[in-house]
């Protein structure tokens, strides 16, 4: 769901961004913004890091974003036809372009989005720069730093008045950015907590919140919840009996900017398996699950005994729905908190197996998790992510002394 600034000034909804729509804007002569900036040539891939490409980035991160598109003459800075032709893009050439957005601004930009539009000989490409918490992003030239930004069609470069108050900013925008988070978590424990049950809570918000509709439709969070559901394989089959999204409806119910995926039942023989998922229209997420009490031969364990591998499950399906939103979004960077919660006066016990599937002791009692925050990165190698997961799973079952994943296995869809 993409908004861009040329959707905006054609006045469409959220949506692709599509070659008709940059013909469009070239027959209406639209005007280069604060955000939107026309380029004839593509720097060859050998000039990037000396040409104006760091200076372009930078000075739309710092002013909130927006995007560079080649190929499309100006003229009083109104794009004009006929359209310049950028030549055959290939990945090669994406990646020198970002490797420049890292490399060449501090701190560096991630999340770039390229669209190449149309054909031979009008081809285009459209580099879509995310907004962005690290303002200000600095340009080094050999001993010489500066600042730029846009502002409205031209790029200056920022006094000291001006860096003082975006690096304010910065600190301003992490501090409430961690208190959103916690609200959020414990919104979410006010709301389950009630009773002798042990639950699981994973909450996530993306570090910058996106240009979007103030609503969202009810079909993008369900695609979000169903392929989360499927986007990671696990061990081995029993997995299902502990994979949080696998108990949730496929039929989100309305919350508060937010569609809510209540459990597909609520007896007391589901009780120990009660899961709900949450998909704000901000892009955040949430994950919560009764983690203990699980199903056992001879019945169900008791609520404050826990199988590590529940919560290894709950990690992949929480930052599945982290990967999901962000590729539905154009999002790309998030921050997490998981926790176990619990008002019973015992210790928890966390049981584990090894790799045969055997029992393993000498796991410590806990009385109180810690929560665990992170950072996440969408934008990366499927095995990237998956160590991402890994990592925030051994962060939780590392405070029961385990110290190795059982479930967790390569393989993401």
């Amino acid at each position: 769901m993409l908004f861009t600034p040329l959707h905006r000034e054609l006045g469409l909804p959220a949506g692709p961004l599509t070659n008709e729509m940059l013909d469009q804007a070239i027959a209406a002569g639209i005007a280069e913004t604060d955000d939107l900036d026309w380029k004839k040539p593509l720097p060859e891939a050998k000039e990037l890091a000396n040409s104006d490409v760091p200076k372009d980035i930078a000075a739309m991160a710092n002013r909130g974003g927006g995007m560079i598109v080649y190929g499309v003459d100006e003229e009083q800075k109104k794009a004009k036809a006929p359209r310049v032709d950028v030549g055959e893009v290939l990945e090669t050439y994406e990646r020198s372009y970002r490797g420049v957005a890292v490399r060449s601004i501090h701190p560096p930009v991630f999340g770039l989005g390229f669209y190449l539009l149309g054909e031979e000989p009008e081809r285009a490409l459209a580099v879509v720069v995310p907004p962005s918490v690290d303002v200000p992003h600095l340009i080094y030239r050999n001993d010489y730093f500066g600042a730029p930004i846009r502002n409205n069609a031209d790029t200056v470069w920022m006094r000291e008045p001006q860096l003082e108050r975006l690096y304010r900013a910065r600190m301003d925008d992490r501090r409430n950015a961690g208190q959103r988070l916690d609200q959020d978590y414990q919104y979410a424990r006010r709301q389950h907590v009630t009773d002798e049950r042990v639950w699981i809570i994973g909450v996530a918000r993306p570090r910058v919140t996106p240009t979007l509709s103030p609503y969202m439709e009810q079909d993008v969070a369900r695609g979000i919840i169903d392929e989360a559901a499927t986007s990671v394989r696990l061990v081995a089959p029993e997995a299902i009996h502990g994979h949080p999204l696998a108990f949730v409806q496929n039929f989100p119910r309305p919350g508060l900017r937010r569609w809510v995926s209540p459990p597909t039942g609520t007896s007391d023989s589901t009780r120990w398996k009660e899961a709900w998922a949450s998909v704000h229209f901000d892009g955040s997420v949430s994950l919560v699950s009764v983690i203990g009490g699980m199903r056992i031969r001879d019945g169900h364990a008791p609520p404050t005994t826990i199988d590590s591998r529940r919560i290894e499950w709950f990690a992949t399906d929480l930052l599945a729905m982290i990967k999901k939103a962000a590729e539905r979004l154009n999002l790309s960077e998030y921050e997490l908190k998981i926790g176990i919660e619990h008002d019973n006066v015992a210790p928890l016990t966390v049981n584990t197996v090894d790799h045969a599937g055997f029992e393993i002791d000498g796991t410590l009692p806990v009385r109180y998790f810690i929560p665990v925050e992170a950072t996440v990165r969408s934008d990366v190698s499927d095995d990237t992510y998956l160590d991402q997961i890994r990592q925030v799973a051994l962060d939780v079952i590392n405070q029961a002394g385990i110290d190795d994943l059982v479930a967790i296995v390569p393989g993401l869809d």
